[in-house]
């Protein structure tokens, strides 16, 4: 896939799991950046699980994604995604710097079930950080969010994957409402 990607991101409200038990799909997700200065170059594994208790189906995949500057104070950016082979990516992802980027996913519909909201708990040094991001066709494009969705963080570096790797979560959890610490 390619082309224009418009993406609005929010803070995630801790009260309760509300977000785990709308998901559809949950996947654990491990992703790193190749050090590169005119475009963000990430790696990515996932471990999809759908399904019931009784009949969870697992699926594995791998994405390489090359994401140019951000435009529209962080709303759109050209992205260019393809799907690669595993062992690929476990190569690649011995090529990136910094750490990894360790979290589960869940998607989540959107009250009316027009949009998707991709909700991302994360790990290790961004512990305690929940964030929902929704894609769009239009930078205008209305959208309805579920009630565990707050604060709008579109554009703000701090909740950028690349930026938690250099100033994870644990330096700066502070600076945000006590609701979504």
């Amino acid at each position: 896939m390619s082309g224009l990607e418009i993406e609005r991101k929010f803070l995630v409200k801790k009260k309760g799991d509300t977000y785990k038990r709308a998901a559809f799909s949950c996947s654990h997700i491990q992703q790193g950046y190749i050090p590169s200065d005119a475009a963000t170059v990430r790696v990515r594994t996932s471990v999809e699980e759908r399904g019931e208790e009784e009949s969870v189906e697992r699926k594995e995949t791998a994405f390489l994604t090359i994401k140019g500057k951000s435009t529209d104070r962080g709303l759109s950016r050209y992205e260019f995604e393809k799907e690669i082979a595993l062992d690929e990516a476990r190569q690649l992802l011995e090529l990136c710097r910094g750490g990894l980027i360790d979290k589960h996913r869940y998607l989540v519909k959107s009250p009316d079930g027009r949009h998707v909201f991709e909700v991302d708990e994360f790990h290790g040094d961004n512990d305690g950080l929940v964030m929902a991001e929704v894609e769009l066709s239009s930078a205008d494009e209305p959208f309805k969010k579920p009630d565990f969705i707050g604060d709008e963080v579109t554009g703000d570096p701090r909740f950028y994957n690349k930026h938690m790797l250099k100033q994870p979560f644990a330096s700066w959890r502070h600076t945000i409402p006590e609701e979504y610490r």
